[in-house]
């Protein structure tokens, strides 16, 4: 890709194999993203800011680990690891624009993120945006990778930052709430049930807990599913064999990471095997419905302890059994 700057119009002209493009001047993004806004104009949906810090992370830990080990100059590892940086700490997150919904399994998404930190670490060299001989978005950014394994690799690390960020914190604040009800509602008596029938007296307290302890038990089969995520196809490059990457680049980039998410990522034995399968995804979307199914089932159990005025469907304090229940549940 090459360009040329028009300044008197406030855009630069971007070339590729398929012809120009202008771009406004102030876009960080190139002519690869321009294209496909261009091409898939389906939802509108951008992509989630999980998504992209998972990108993010990846770039400046590739940056990092060619740096080092010099396959590429020094001063564009630190000025791509500079940029992304500076995104994920909050800047030009608006640069982010290829819908959700695009073909190619992610490669436009993936160019968009090469892109941006492309032309920020330009400006941060104190060069012009697309000058693509200097610091190129495929060439330096994206050098020793693939779509193919850098996108399930994002996807493995954005499923866990949601967890880590959204669920976990939700769960444990529902826990705490339903732990503490428990306490205060441990006096309350109502009518146990089975198949909507009067059973035996139970605690209120009780049930509260119980809810606790399913919604402990989710989170807990949460973690275990999460750690497949944790294997990384990283370093596999287009199709596997780990083509065109350094013989140390694979296992280093892991162990950056690592460090940089403080989450314990290993090298996927088989790297091809990573890059292919979606058992990891189905393995944690399997333990996000069997939470789904139980919370359905506890907001059923509330509305039905809310059904009164009594204690449930079609019982009033005048009814035989229901006065028969509450004498006895008064006696505990």
């Amino acid at each position: 890709m090459t360009e040329t700057i028009n300044a008197a119009a406030n855009f630069r002209i971007e070339r590729d194999s398929m012809g120009d493009r202008q771009i406004p001047s102030h876009i960080y993004y190139g002519i690869q993203t321009q294209r496909a806004v261009e091409n898939f104009p389906i939802s509108g949906i951008k992509p989630l800011p999980t998504y992209i810090d998972a990108c993010l992370y990846i770039k400046k830990a590739t940056a990092i680990v060619n740096g080092e080990l010099g396959c590429i100059p020094p001063d564009i590892s630190q000025g791509i690891v500079q940029a992304a940086e500076e995104i994920l700490a909050g800047s030009l997150r608006d640069q982010f624009v290829v819908d959700i919904y695009q073909a190619g399994a992610g490669t436009s998404h993936h160019m968009n993120v090469n892109e941006v930190l492309a032309n920020r670490a330009l400006e941060i060299l104190g060069a012009e945006k697309g000058n693509y001989q200097r610091i190129n978005p495929n060439d330096h950014v994206n050098y020793g990778q693939s779509t193919n394994d850098v996108i399930p690799t994002a996807i493995r690390i954005g499923g866990l930052l949601a967890l880590e960020r959204i669920l976990h914190p939700a769960l444990e604040k529902a826990i705490a709430i339903l732990a503490e009800k428990a306490g205060e509602f441990q006096d309350i008596v109502r009518s146990g049930r089975t198949h909507l029938q009067d059973a035996v007296p139970v605690r209120l307290g009780d049930n509260f807990l119980a809810w606790a302890q399913i919604l402990t038990d989710h989170q807990n089969r949460i973690y275990t599913a999460s750690s497949d995520l944790m294997v990384l196809g990283l370093g596999g490059s287009a199709a596997g064999t780990g083509m065109n990457t350094h013989p140390h680049y694979r296992l280093r980039v892991v162990e950056v990471l690592s460090e940089l998410l403080n989450i314990p990522f290993q090298p996927a034995p088989h790297l091809m095997a990573a890059m292919q399968s979606m058992a990891p995804f189905v393995h944690v979307s399997g333990a996000l419905r069997n939470l789904a199914q139980d919370l359905v089932k506890i907001s059923h159990d509330l509305r039905l302890m809310d059904s009164g005025p009594k204690t449930g469907f079609k019982e009033n304090s005048t009814s035989t059994s229901s006065a028969r229940f509450f004498y006895y549940a008064r006696k505990i």
